[in-house]
């Protein structure tokens, strides 16, 4: 059965506890509604395949979704399962993603917000509504005002990203934060809602605001080879969101913060 990507028995205790929902919204607003940017950074909101189109009779009975005020973040993930499969097979790995940890783990619902597969196509993950804050059950701690993204498959040292798949997550991260104002170069500080996570329960993080699963928890995730291009994504995100180009100064910054 699919662990998605948290290591070892660390997984079994850390994901349970996501999955019941037992952090507390330390950072969060309140059940929000969707509220559009008003920066003129946006993006366009990219093609995403609704979860009934991938979970059909499936489905079970769950609570109702948990909304944060923003998403001030994304966290990119990969689903630890094999990479060679068909595209047109996506849906059927992502249903048993979602048996694994909806099913036999009793989480509320699939953890991640969104899966990107190697084609590039992009499905709606978790229920609540793709435009909405919509709280996940991704990276322990970091839950609120953050959105996960699994790329579909596994992506360990010396494994190849798809570039369809680089461009669809920079594509979705790019919308994602453009909502909020968000800057996908920036770092920005995240409230630890759990002290399972690389911080203590109530402090403050400042992390990438598109970030891998292991910057803020202790995991692999998303695999060495897919964290090595989050810089590339950063970068493209940030064009998709007709954001210039930074000066030298600003790249001498961010490398030293």
């Amino acid at each position: 059965m699919l662990l998605g990507c948290l290591p070892g028995t660390a997984a079994v205790v850390a994901l349970v506890l996501c999955a019941h929902g037992v952090e507390t919204a330390a950072e969060a607003g309140g059940a929000a509604a969707h509220r559009p940017a008003t920066t003129p950074y946006a993006a366009p909101r990219p093609p995403i395949v609704p979860r009934s189109q991938w979970l059909g009779g499936a489905a079970r009975t769950q609570p109702r979704p948990r909304y944060d005020d923003r998403v001030a973040a994304v966290f990119v993930h990969h689903t630890d399962s094999p990479n060679g499969y068909d595209c047109a097979d996506a849906p059927r790995i992502i249903r048993d993603v979602y048996t694994g940890q909806r099913g036999t783990r009793d989480w509320d619902d699939i953890g991640y917000n969104f899966v990107v597969d190697r084609c590039g196509t992009i499905y709606e993950g978790r229920a609540g509504g793709v435009e909405r804050a919509v709280t996940g059950a991704h990276t322990q701690g970091f839950n609120h005002r953050t959105s996960g993204i699994a790329a579909l498959g596994t992506f360990t040292e010396g494994m190849p990203v798809p570039q369809p798949m680089i461009r669809s997550i920079a594509a979705l991260a790019a919308w994602k934060l453009g909502l909020s104002g968000t800057d996908p170069r920036a770092r920005v500080r995240l409230v630890s809602s759990n002290g399972l996570s690389r911080y203590a329960a109530g402090s403050t993080a400042t992390l990438p605001a598109l970030a891998g699963h292991n910057d803020g928890y202790m995991t692999s995730c998303p695999g060495a080879a897919l964290h090595a291009r989050l810089p590339q994504i950063r970068d493209m995100a940030a064009r998709m969101q007709g954001r210039p180009a930074p000066t030298q100064e600003g790249h001498s910054r961010r490398a030293a913060s």
